[in-house]
């Protein structure tokens, strides 16, 4: 499905970042990791090449211009063009307490953070598309970016604001025939922050994730490799024609079946690949 594409991971690391990674490695995409700390990068890398793929690994700040564009001037150098742009890194929030008990940096930091790498990578790899002619980029949120969820601080409006960012640089671009396009996620727990909960035996965690799958139609929750099939299919010709939309796989919990009460781990992670 991905034959001769060109994917750029920002975050990856052995978890969704690396899940993605390897899914559209094994479509036949090849893959330039990256990450801050380049070990986890390479480890991603060396996975997929051992799988047989191609894939390559890079230290980037994906809150740095400077960073992010001498890194895909250097893939397009290698590759040629950039086809998939796909931002996972992981940015921290508080929880658990309530909006107005919070002060105003807890609140504010993680959606300025956000903001600026999804602004930073999208946008870098928008001007090479544009040029291009094609490409896709694709960003990931969570449930509380559809319905109102208590306790999560600033990572709803997060989620909210990555959607619309989407929205509106897919308006810009898809007329250069680039593709914007955000998808939503429930919580996997094969996932890092929530393996990490049970490992760390965080008090209540079986319930909290009984709860989460209960707040769903389906009664589960997506696993990594939903979210990095649902990737490759949205990176795919075969979605040639979906552009500027939120693909839901919150197994049904924005629809607002039941209204979560719960608290997550505290370790949780609007993009859990630090």
């Amino acid at each position: 499905m991905l034959s001769k594409k060109n994917a750029v991971i920002y975050g990856a690391s052995q978890s969704l970042g690396g899940a993605v990674a390897r899914e559209m490695a094994r479509a036949g995409a090849r893959i330039f990791v990256t990450n801050r700390h380049l070990k986890l990068a390479e480890e991603v890398a060396s996975q997929i090449r051992s799988e047989g793929g191609i894939a390559e690994a890079a230290k980037v700040d994906a809150m740095d211009e400077s960073s992010i564009q001498s890194h895909l001037d250097n893939v397009t150098k290698k590759a040629g063009a950039i086809d998939i742009s796909f931002n996972l890194i992981g940015i921290a929030v508080k929880q658990n307490i309530p909006l107005i008990k919070m002060n105003a940096d807890d609140f504010v930091v993680p959606i300025s953070q956000a903001m600026q790498t999804h602004f930073l990578t999208a946008t870098a790899a928008g001007r090479l598309m544009s040029k291009q002619g094609s490409g896709v980029i694709i960003s990931l949120t969570a449930t509380p970016g559809g319905i109102g969820y208590p306790g999560v601080g600033g990572f709803g409006p997060t989620c909210c604001a990555i959607e619309a960012f989407s929205r509106n640089l897919a308006a810009e671009v898809g007329p250069s025939g680039v593709r914007v396009v955000n998808i939503r996620s429930a919580g996997s727990l094969d996932s890092r922050p929530f393996k990490e909960a049970v490992d760390n035996a965080v008090p209540g965690v079986e319930d909290i994730f009984k709860k989460m799958k209960g707040d769903t139609m389906l009664k589960d929750l997506p696993s990594m490799n939903d979210i990095a099939s649902t990737a490759v299919f949205l990176a795919s010709d075969m979605a040639r024609r979906i552009t500027g939309v939120t693909i839901d796989i919150t197994v049904g919990t924005t629809a607002a079946l039941n209204y979560k009460t719960g608290i997550v781990p505290d370790s949780y992670q609007i993009f859990p690949d630090t």
